[in-house]
């Protein structure tokens, strides 16, 4: 087991990095873009990446590394003391945190309200602005950390 520590360490770097892209995209253009939309379109476009986003590719990206990060942390906790572990701890915590966690208790449920309600309503440009506030704000949070996790993996590796 300890033998393919290096290389989950390794797929986790990758994981992260990827999804950190995906999230750095959707902090500095995706949703200023779909800001500019008139609301009922904003909310048809972003309703339909909710749904789109829902691809082997990316859920493994992201619920993928997340497995990996726990078999890491249970690797550190269990004694594993190569040099870099605690890199590959404070990765590992960083990450599961930042990114599933995060996704899970206010990215998703924010995309539920959204999905809820009729864009073409005042509630529907209420809940558009409140999305845009707070799910753009929870996405850079995620941004970060799969950032931050992706560099404690490279340096716990080096």
């Amino acid at each position: 087991m300890m033998k393919i520590l290096p290389a989950l360490t390794f797929i986790a770097a990758i994981g992260s990095g990827v999804v950190g892209g995906v999230f750095f995209a959707f902090s500095n253009f995706v949703m200023a873009a779909l800001a500019r939309l008139p609301v009922p379109a904003g909310i048809a476009a972003m309703n339909s990446i909710n749904i789109t986003v829902i691809t082997p590719a990316f859920m493994t990206a992201l619920f993928g590394t997340g497995l990996i990060c726990l078999v890491l942390i249970a690797a550190v906790i269990m004694g594993w003391s190569q040099s870099g572990s605690y890199w590959l701890l404070a990765g590992a915590v960083i990450y599961l945190v930042g990114n599933p966690i995060v996704t899970m208790v206010f990215n998703v449920p924010l995309n539920d309200a959204l999905a809820a309600v009729d864009p073409a309503s005042s509630n529907g440009a209420a809940v558009w602005a409140n999305h845009l506030r707070q799910w753009v704000m929870w996405n850079h949070v995620r941004t970060i950390t799969a950032i931050v996790a992706m560099a404690c993996f490279i340096l716990a590796l080096i």
